[in-house]
């Protein structure tokens, strides 16, 4: 064997070897965002605040944070399709849903839109042990206890839910959703109304319900089939509950503005569908539309990129200008 060719095959093992070397070292370690994100926490673990602050509102009696932490992609909730909604379950395990909402405390967000649905009781009892705080505001189910919700959890607030509130809102059942709001008042809790529909706002408003806050979907998701083929000129298009037009928003911003009650806006990257520039502007479309006194709630699915720090770091940046 030439002294050439023993010289390439001797480089050529050693470059293998070099490579297989920072294969294992990665694979052991993970991404960046892995690693961090996949490290189960311990209340003496739980990192410093950042300089980065979401800022914060006054809510009756307590002061939260604007921006208030999202619940659906915890527990598969996409808005988008089946696979989206299974690659994000499979990804949250509980290690992951707790450092998230560590991140979110790192970052001054301390209010968290919570449902009482799938394994998100003990998700949240591992990230209290933890060491980890928020105030709850809580979407009530059709199929929740609101009583054991107040009792096990002390929240700051419940809602009904959207769906359900929507549901009755469709079927002329409003008288419904303000027994349970009457129901709810007796608790000793803040009470809101949640719905993706204007209109269902409008009609609270109009009758004096006795509530505190509106939650409402900047994108009217809630429409029905009649109405759909109204908009697209008889055509109906796949997953109506999935259709996101972009003249919904200031229908929405419009009624959140009329009423005095805080309202928190949500959805306003349309379940991910805005992204890059684009979510900054519609960020900044929401606080530039609702009142000083109102939040918005976001959801996070940091797989690919640090969104809490992202989300924190815009906000700061939209709020620090007004």
């Amino acid at each position: 064997m030439s002294n050439t060719r023993r010289h390439f095959l001797q480089s050529g093992a050693a470059a293998v070897a070099g490579m297989a070397g920072a294969v294992s070292a990665l694979n052991a370690r993970g991404s960046v965002a892995e690693r961090d994100l996949s490290r189960p926490q311990r209340s003496d673990a739980v990192k410093p605040e950042s300089a980065i602050q979401v800022p914060r509102m006054k809510f009756f009696s307590s002061e939260i944070s604007r921006v208030v932490l999202g619940v659906n992609p915890f527990y598969g909730f996409a808005h988008f399709n089946n696979n989206f909604s299974a690659a994000m379950k499979e990804w949250y395990t509980p290690e992951r849903v707790c450092e998230v909402m560590h991140r979110c405390n790192q970052y001054g967000i301390n209010a968290f839109n919570y449902v009482h649905l799938d394994r998100a009781p003990q998700d949240w009892s591992r990230f209290v042990a933890e060491g980890g705080k928020m105030h709850l505001i809580i979407q009530v189910t059709s199929g929740a206890d609101a009583g054991m919700l107040v009792s096990s959890l002390k929240p700051l607030a419940l809602q009904r839910q959207g769906e359900v509130v929507d549901d009755a809102y469709q079927s002329g059942k409003m008288e419904t959703v303000k027994e349970w709001c009457k129901q709810a008042r007796d608790l000793g809790v803040l009470v809101g109304v949640g719905t993706h529909i204007p209109e269902v706002i409008e009609q609270v408003e109009e009758e004096g319900w006795d509530v505190d806050f509106y939650s409402g979907c900047v994108y009217n998701r809630r429409r029905t089939e009649d109405e759909w083929k109204k908009i697209f000129s008889g055509e109906l298009l796949e997953m109506p509950r999935e259709i996101y037009l972009r003249s919904d928003p200031p229908r929405m911003y419009k009624v959140m503005r009329e009423t005095k009650k805080p309202c928190f806006a949500f959805k306003v990257l349309a379940a991910g569908r805005i992204t890059g520039k684009g979510a900054e502007q519609a960020f900044r479309s929401a606080f530039d539309s609702i009142k000083p006194t109102d939040g918005i709630y976001v959801g996070m699915f940091p797989r690919y990129r640090d969104e809490v720090k992202e989300n924190a770091e815009i906000i700061q940046r939209i709020l620090a200008s007004t």
